[in-house]
């Protein structure tokens, strides 16, 4: 049983009004870096295994403020690169509002699972689901097996990533997975056990973090005749 927190990197001088994907160079602007050091400031005391990060700038000094904030300071902020953006290929850099025109918006937002991003590079929003969920499960066998059952680790990631990995822990088909929403500096937390995972928490922008610490082995297997992986019906206390 691992839980995994996901991050998304702070507002950069790009986010909102053009689709930023894997252009190189885009930093956190003074708002993204206010807001990494905030989102690092409530993770500080939580027992992280590990803080991974996207290899893209804007999610690595958001990664780098977590790690360097947390108590003791992390001191190695693990890269992998299917926690990238989506490859929006010949969308690229280009504004929303200019992309809202365009006959492959309309998919994007009814029909997402039939989504592939125009251009060499350009991805299906279903093999960056795949890939960014792949991700997760490696990371969450390599994490319990090298820091036990219990075990809390970081993912700093983008908004539409967040979301697919979301909807699969959610068991919700992927044309669903516009219905969630990742705002920049957002926690979203997960807990996979070996029957199914639990959405602890979903673009939360505030808040005591304290509850995201697994409870001990003989505090979660029992006394109320629940397993961990057991959802209490009427949804528990």
């Amino acid at each position: 049983m691992t839980t995994l927190l996901l991050v998304r990197h702070g507002l950069t001088a790009m986010t909102g009004p053009v689709l930023a994907g894997w252009t190189p160079g885009v930093r956190l602007d003074d708002r993204g870096r206010a807001q990494a050091a905030a989102v690092a400031a409530r993770l500080a005391s939580l027992p992280l295994a590990a803080v991974v990060s996207s290899p893209l700038e804007r999610c690595a000094e958001t990664a780098a403020a977590i790690a360097a904030a947390h108590t003791p300071p992390v001191e190695k902020v693990e890269t992998d690169e299917r926690f990238g953006e989506v490859r929006y290929g010949d969308w690229t850099g280009r504004p929303l509002k200019e992309l809202a025109e365009e006959p492959l918006w309309r998919v994007v937002q009814a029909h997402p699972s039939a989504a592939r991003f125009p251009g060499e590079d350009g991805e299906s929003l279903a093999a960056a689901q795949h890939r960014a969920v792949t991700a997760v499960r490696d990371w969450n066998d390599r994490v319990a097996a090298e820091h036990g059952p219990g075990a809390l680790y970081a993912v700093c990631s983008h908004g539409d990533i967040i979301k697919a990995v979301v909807a699969d822990a959610l068991g919700l088909h992927l044309d669903q997975f516009q219905r969630i929403q990742a705002d920049p500096a957002s926690l979203t937390a997960i807990r996979y056990t070996e029957t199914r995972p639990f959405v602890l928490r979903l673009n939360d922008t505030g808040g005591d973090t304290a509850g995201l610490v697994p409870p001990p082995p003989e505090e979660d297997s029992g006394k109320d005749g629940l397993g961990s992986s057991d959802a209490p019906v009427g949804g528990g206390a």
